[in-house]
């Protein structure tokens, strides 16, 4: 009989001990020579193997492959239920019922030895067994040591999808289990449906208003906005009671921020990592967590604070690298380019060559040093660029993907100066490489080129007032008041122009740029705010807009031309002066009517809200509109 009873303990019952699906194991009631007592104990017996064969059921259900009865039915899961932290916790279970299998084998070891031994020893042993894990871990209440086991083998799931989401960007959950998941949260969609109809959220044009732009063809531009990743979010009613919200947000963001660098890095040899190299030991930290018997809340969340720490520090690195795209693309540094322009004059006033490159950037690297800007760190990084023909580079082929190429001249032409040739290069470090692209650079060498054009102007329009204050003491004729009333004028536009750039445009939308990245920890959101930086400064510039950017581009070559003319003859101008001056004096007139024309046309419009803008600051006292939209007569 004690044959019988091991066997129907280890789940194969027989006529001894029979198997009722409600009731479980039972001791037949038809045996004579078993007293009441015995009788009592092993049905004590039973229902531990009851136990027993039922887990069992549960583990093979849902594994295949964990202890097969032939006694009893093993139904096919009906309720779905499936994914890997079931598996772990049939594992986990599946350990938890080894000891007792163990046990069930030295019993029959021992009555092997000694076919005399009684059933109250096999109660005993089983009942040692059961309990060592509490005096293992002096913990009263044997469930609650279950309980532990087994979740520390559903944990070692959850820190296999941490490791995979937060040190490489994989989201490893085929069965929907993590508490992180593919896809906006409740209500993204609408969010994002919205957008094309509200303002973008940076103080520029709303996505209908820059539709209409490309509409309109006005000017030949690649989208400005990059295609975004899939957004990422939370599955609260996955996150386990114990795991705060602020942890799985951390989480998120981790994993959102990796996934992102990986996807946007296509080099073959990566340079560096958003982790800084440290995948590794942030790894061997998860796996000690993971060989825990205990959840720690203290030491999870501190592991995920150390990796958080780490990625946030790339995100922190933003706003210093956008005020270095400020200071130096968009002339945030005025002095700097003021003496570099007085430095670098002569020698981009004509056709580039092989060694203007060279000469520009040590005028460069002279006129940093000038206004104090030695900062060894970034000077390294920046260098002026000629683009001139039979100039050998990399790009020899053509313009590089998703560049736009200069607004003045032609790859295939030689410039007519260096300053229609001149560029500015930034050697941005990974990760940033992947927000501050070459083709995003190029954009921004678009701005550069235009901007140091209106400053070039204005600097030389101010020169032009020196030499007449040097003259006020001379006896002037009626050429000389035509010349200097054509300067005032030039110089009133210019500067209006300048005012417009600098403060409406690049300030205004630079300190909103940096509201919007410091308040967000989500590089998602920032990659997008700079794109509609970029975009609108593309567009409220009139870069974009092709009739007033070619008559800007008019204006500002006539204001070049008189300052040449005027340089070039300090004494009053003899005839063929006057006659280049008649010509200057009627191109000027005829340009800004034009630039009039477009700007009054449109001061209604709602998508050139930035014309009437411009108009504003030009026509303030109607000065303009007075004179018919005509300057320079």
């Amino acid at each position: 009989m004690i044959h019988e009873l091991l066997l129907a303990l280890s789940g194969y019952p027989g006529t001894i001990f029979t198997w009722n699906k409600r009731t479980g194991l039972q001791v037949s009631q038809d045996l004579p020579f078993l007293h009441p007592s015995e009788t009592s104990v092993l049905n004590r017996l039973c229902k531990l193997g009851s136990d027993y064969i039922r887990f069992t059921e549960f583990i093979e259900q849902h594994t295949g492959h964990v202890h097969q009865q032939e006694h009893h039915s093993i139904q096919t899961n009906q309720a779905g239920l499936n994914g890997v932290y079931l598996r772990a916790f049939c594992t986990g279970l599946d350990s938890m019922l080894q000891p007792y299998r163990q046990a069930l084998l030295d019993l029959e070891q021992e009555f092997l030895g000694d076919p005399h031994l009684s059933i109250s020893h096999v109660n005993y042993m089983l009942d040692q067994v059961m309990s060592y894990p509490v005096w293992q871990h002096n913990i009263k209440d044997l469930s609650s040591v279950c309980l532990l086991r087994i979740l520390a083998v559903c944990h070692g799931v959850m820190y296999k999808q941490l490791a995979a989401w937060m040190l490489h960007g994989l989201l490893l959950d085929q069965s929907e289990e993590f508490y992180v998941k593919q896809g906006p949260s409740a209500g993204g969609a609408a969010a994002n449906q919205e957008e094309d109809e509200e303002d973008l959220g940076i103080g520029g044009l709303s996505g209908k208003q820059l539709k209409e732009l490309q509409d309109l063809r006005l000017i030949e531009e690649e989208n400005m906005l990059a295609p975004s990743l899939q957004q990422f979010s939370l599955r609260a009613e996955m996150l386990p009671s114990y795991v705060p919200i602020r942890v799985a947000e951390k989480i998120l963001f981790v994993g959102e921020s990796v996934q992102m660098f990986e996807n946007h890095n296509h080099s073959p040899s990566r340079a560096g990592s958003i982790l800084k190299h440290q995948e590794d030991m942030f790894a061997t930290e998860l796996h000690r967590l993971k060989q825990q018997p205990l959840f720690s809340l203290v030491d999870f969340e501190n592991l995920i604070d150390g990796i958080r720490s780490t990625v946030a520090e790339m995100s922190d690195s933003v706003p210093r690298l956008v005020k270095i795209i400020k200071d130096f693309y968009l002339l945030g540094r005025g002095e700097l380019y003021q003496v570099f322009i007085d430095h670098a004059q002569h020698m981009l006033k004509t056709p580039p060559t092989a060694v203007t490159e060279h000469d520009v950037n040590v005028a460069f690297q002279q006129a940093a040093h000038k206004v104090l800007l030695d900062d060894d760190n970034l000077l390294p990084l920046l260098h002026l660029t000629i683009d001139y023909q039979g100039k050998e580079s990399k790009d020899a082929t053509g313009t590089r993907e998703g560049a736009t190429p200069p607004q003045e001249s032609s790859p295939r032409e030689v410039p007519p100066t260096g300053w229609a040739a001149l560029g500015l290069a930034y050697k941005v470090q990974w990760p940033l490489h992947i927000l501050f692209t070459p083709a995003v650079l190029e954009k921004y060498n678009v701005i550069f080129r235009y901007l140091l054009s209106v400053r070039r102007v204005q600097s030389e329009l101010q020169h032009c007032w020196a030499l007449q204050m040097q003259r006020k003491h001379l006896k002037s004729n009626q050429t000389d008041a035509v010349k200097w009333r054509l300067r005032n004028h030039m110089a009133f536009l210019v500067d209006n122009l300048q005012y417009y750039l600098q403060v409406d445009v690049l300030e205004s939308q630079f300190s909103q740029l940096l509201q919007q990245i410091n308040s967000t920890r989500d590089f998602e959101s920032i990659r997008l705010a700079h794109d509609h930086f970029l975009s609108n400064l593309l567009a409220q510039s009139f870069i974009l807009l092709k009739p007033v950017f070619h008559c800007l581009n008019e204006i500002l070559e006539l204001c070049h031309n008189f300052c040449s003319l005027v340089s070039q003859n300090v004494a009053p101008l003899d005839e063929r002066g006057t006659a280049q001056l008649d010509i200057l004096v009627k191109g000027f007139s005829r340009q800004s009517f034009l630039l009039f024309k477009i700007l009054s046309g449109v001061r209604n419009h709602q998508i050139n809200s930035d014309l009437a803008q411009l108009l504003l600051r030009l026509d303030y006292n109607k000065y303009y509109t007075q004179s018919g939209g005509t300057l320079g007569r």
